[in-house]
């Protein structure tokens, strides 16, 4: 029996905890909510919808003594469709094609530098902390799609479970900070403020990026893209050569 519920109620969430929709449908209605919060703050960054909807499902699972294992049955199929969704971001990012071959170049910079600062600076600051190297090595990939990150953590020794938390974490403070700093640096290109956001808040940084313009959004997928392709051949490397010297 689960403490605090009412016998009738309880006996109601016994058996709808027992169906693998529980898990899809309490994440379509919570996320539902936290994006109506989301509208009616006026898509302010501080109220991110992932956020909110990560604290609620968190605390509904606690309250209820529901195991993670058990709400992912049904959460699965949200899960699975990330991969449609990404591969639909190619639409908007066709639209852009012709500016893509003129900036190829600085883009591929900005990619790099991008993706072994975020790696060096994650190692760091973990490491002045005291983290231990397994924790440091989970960090290394923090600003990849979180597939790639868990594969790449769990090849140079990281706690891809710890990688995943980190990952949506770098992805909801990306998302709801990146308009303050880039409004501070003067960044007002939405080729450019996409494109740092994909590469360093990778799918959550992308949402947001569609939530300002189109454009950016295209480039926030392309940067998303090629920061995962990038880091799956060069983190691997970067990393050990780092958590070596550390």
């Amino acid at each position: 029996m689960t403490p605090g519920l009412p016998l009738a109620l309880n006996e109601v969430w016994v058996y709808l905890s027992a169906t693998p929709l529980l898990g899809l449908t309490a994440t379509l209605l919570v996320y539902h909510g936290a994006f109506l919060i989301y509208q009616r703050s006026g898509f302010h960054p501080l109220a991110n919808p992932v956020a909110m909807s990560v604290i609620a499902l968190g605390t509904l699972l606690w309250a209820t003594g529901t195991p993670y294992a058990t709400y992912f049955e049904g959460a699965q199929f949200v899960h699975f469709l990330l991969g449609p969704a990404t591969v639909a971001l190619a639409v908007p990012l066709f639209e852009q094609l012709d500016r893509l071959k003129r900036l190829w170049l600085p883009m591929f910079g900005a990619l790099v530098v991008g993706t072994l600062a975020a790696t060096a600076s994650a190692i760091a600051i973990g490491w002045a902390l005291g983290a231990s190297r397994a924790t440091l090595a989970s960090l290394a990939p923090k600003s990849v799609t979180t597939p790639v990150a868990m594969g790449i953590a769990e090849k140079i020794g990281g706690l891809p479970s710890l990688t995943a938390v980190l990952v949506v974490s770098t992805g909801i403070v990306g998302a709801a900070s990146a308009r303050f700093l880039f409004d501070a640096l003067r960044i007002h290109d939405p080729m450019v403020r996409g494109f740092a956001l994909g590469t360093a808040a990778h799918g959550i940084g992308t949402a947001r990026a569609f939530q300002v313009s189109e454009e950016a959004g295209a480039f926030a997928g392309l940067a998303m893209g090629l920061c995962a392709l990038f880091s799956a051949v060069a983190l691997p490397l970067v990393a050990g050569v780092l958590l070596r010297w550390v």
